[in-house]
């Protein structure tokens, strides 16, 4: 399914937001969290395609997809962070 730009939005901030509440130590701002979220929607579509992971089309699917990017993107973040 296309989404538009301000579907993106909305999606990067659903997933960005929920992302922070799973990750220890919460989110980083709205802005920052649609961006951790957009980003997290690219490396969990990456990353099922490679897995040949298919949960189907729609709004809720790609905020799943976007949400289990944007937890693995925080975790790698706050790793290196420690470092």
């Amino acid at each position: 399914m296309q989404h538009g730009i301000i579907g993106w939005l909305i999606i990067g901030a659903i997933a960005g937001w929920l992302a922070g509440l799973l990750v220890k130590g919460g989110g980083f701002g709205l802005i920052v969290d649609i961006i951790v979220g957009i980003v997290g929607a690219f490396i969990g579509g990456w990353l099922a395609g490679v897995l040949h992971i298919n949960i189907g089309g729609g709004m809720i699917s790609s905020i799943i997809t976007a949400i289990v990017g944007a937890v693995i993107l925080l975790f790698v973040i706050r790793l290196v962070r420690r470092a």
